[in-house]
């Protein structure tokens, strides 16, 4: 059975002490055998007991000289204690019937706790600083190809017709020739130039 409760000495003997109750059956008193042993002339050899009954311990006397009293009245019979009950052996020997966890340490943890709980209710929430928003990374891209231009055709220029050539060609040898004749027959050479033209005798 783990202890639940347990006994502290308030006066007398050893204050402080502390006797966890780990069994049903609990005897208390001055001789070697009991559970719980209170070497004091005000107990008896076997002053008391405490019992287990399901949910708590019950306390009797068990004929002690000084009597047993819980919270200053002295018991006759079986009597249920509570946490927080005086258990006095005489006058002068009494033990506090605790838990094993302090009671008024739980309490001032609690009523801390309530107290921070209380304050932090009180005090505005902090808002969380918004995450800058990192700048975009430059996207490094393969530069697109370029490609020459093609280079606009100079406008080819008119091309002259052949056959106007040659007309003016033929215009020039035809002004030449009238040329030339003009010549012959002003100089009269025409009997020097063209003789077969003549019959025997017509030129001098």
């Amino acid at each position: 059975m783990a202890a639940q409760f347990q006994l502290v000495i308030r006066s007398g003997p050893n204050v402080g002490k502390v006797f966890p109750l780990e069994v049903t059956a609990i005897s208390i008193g001055r001789e070697l055998g009991n559970t719980i042993i209170i070497n004091d002339a005000e107990v008896s050899r076997n002053h008391a007991k405490l019992t287990w009954q399901g949910a708590g311990y019950l306390i009797e006397d068990t004929g002690s000289t000084n009597g047993t009293f819980v919270n200053k009245q002295r018991i006759s019979a079986p009597h249920a204690v509570k946490v927080g009950d005086l258990i006095s052996l005489s006058e002068n020997i009494s033990l506090m019937f605790e838990a094993t966890g302090d009671p008024n340490a739980t309490m001032i943890s609690s009523s801390a706790q309530a107290v921070r709980t209380a304050i932090a209710a009180a005090q505005p929430i902090p808002q969380p600083r918004p995450i800058p928003t990192p700048y975009p990374a430059p996207a490094y891209s393969a530069p697109a190809p370029v490609y020459p231009q093609p280079v606009p055709s100079q406008p080819a220029g008119k091309r002259a017709n052949p056959w106007l050539i040659i007309g003016l060609i033929l215009l020039l040898l035809l002004c030449a020739c009238a040329a030339v004749f003009v010549v012959i027959d002003y100089l009269r050479l025409w009997c020097t130039v063209l003789p077969f033209l003549f019959q025997p005798g017509a030129c001098p």
